[in-house]
């Protein structure tokens, strides 16, 4: 679907009441977008990156707490981290997108490509634990949640979260971050810095890429950088596909501003979007045109921070 019809959709059932709206848009998901076909197989190897990146630097995750940012259609990557040992994981949405028949497809794939989830988990696995998350019968999400040691926030608030301080170990979340606000995500890190122990980590995992190309390869990954804000607000301004932006050096002030320090910070450059910027090809709007190349084609990074102080 061409970008500017799939964004005058979005923007046309935003307009909907609240609970219109979302059954319109979960709809339309199902029919016609992502949601066609279910596979938990991406965000399962989320899960097992974030916990790998939190051993590399020398942590053990078992039977810690972790906060999620950003639930989504299935608690999935909060079901990974209880796979390899988790204690609690506590995941929090704005929006209540959770949809129980979508987490049985999932539970459903896992069954029937169990040798898969096995591989992919490794030495990581608590097998005892996938044998009883696989072996529930078709129970109310509620019980799989509790079965599996998750608490589900949803409509709730990453900034005002009212969990006790020094509670949480890992402050985590996955292609989240690009989706709210630079003035929200400040506050979810001030937050987070109250909620997480001293020693504990913010991992996070933020997709820079312009959302539409994902759906539409006739644009590029830097295709929205060429709008004003006030251009790009009457395409992505509505709560389904709202995206932030930013680029990678505004993330990391953020996250310094936040009183953090950075200890760990991957990225990847996408080589077409840095020869269309390079070519002169895609002129950005001015508001971009202060950053270097490398920057505005970063389409994805890892950030690990913790704070400086307490």
């Amino acid at each position: 679907m061409h970008w500017k019809i799939k964004a005058a959709v979005q923007n046309a059932v935003s307009l909907l009441p609240s609970s219109l709206s979302y059954d319109t848009y979960y709809w339309l998901q199902r029919h016609f977008g992502d949601l066609k076909a279910v596979s938990p197989v991406s965000r399962l190897r989320a899960g097992i990156h974030i916990w790998q990146h939190i051993q590399s630097l020398g942590q053990d995750p078992t039977g810690k707490v972790f906060f999620e940012v950003g639930t989504g259609r299935a608690p999935i990557m909060p079901l990974a981290f209880w796979l390899m040992g988790a204690g609690r994981i506590i995941t929090v949405d704005l929006n209540p997108y959770l949809k129980s028949e979508i987490l049985a497809e999932d539970l459903r794939y896992m069954r029937e490509n169990r040798p898969e989830i096995e591989t992919m988990f490794g030495y990581l696995l608590d097998e005892d634990r996938l044998a009883r998350l696989l072996d529930l019968p078709n129970v109310p999400l509620e019980r799989v949640l509790a079965e599996c040691c998750i608490e589900y926030v949803a409509p709730g608030d990453a900034a005002n979260t009212g969990i006790p301080a020094d509670s949480v170990d890992y402050h985590v979340s996955y292609t989240t971050f690009e989706h709210i606000p630079p003035d929200v995500i400040s506050a979810i890190l001030q937050e987070g810095s109250r909620i997480v122990r001293y020693a504990g980590l913010f991992v996070h995992c933020i997709d820079y890429s312009d959302h539409f190309a994902h759906s539409d390869n006739s644009i590029s990954f830097v295709n929205f950088l060429q709008y004003s804000d006030a251009a790009w607000a009457a395409y992505s301004g509505n709560r389904y596909m709202y995206q932030n932006r930013l680029r990678h050096d505004d993330y990391l002030r953020l996250f310094q501003g936040a009183g953090h320090r950075l200890v760990k910070v991957e990225t990847k450059i996408d080589r077409r979007s840095h020869e269309l910027l390079t070519s002169g090809a895609l002129q950005v709007n001015r508001k971009f045109q202060g950053k270097s190349v490398d920057t505005l084609a970063t389409i994805d990074a890892l950030i690990v921070s913790q704070q400086m102080a307490h």
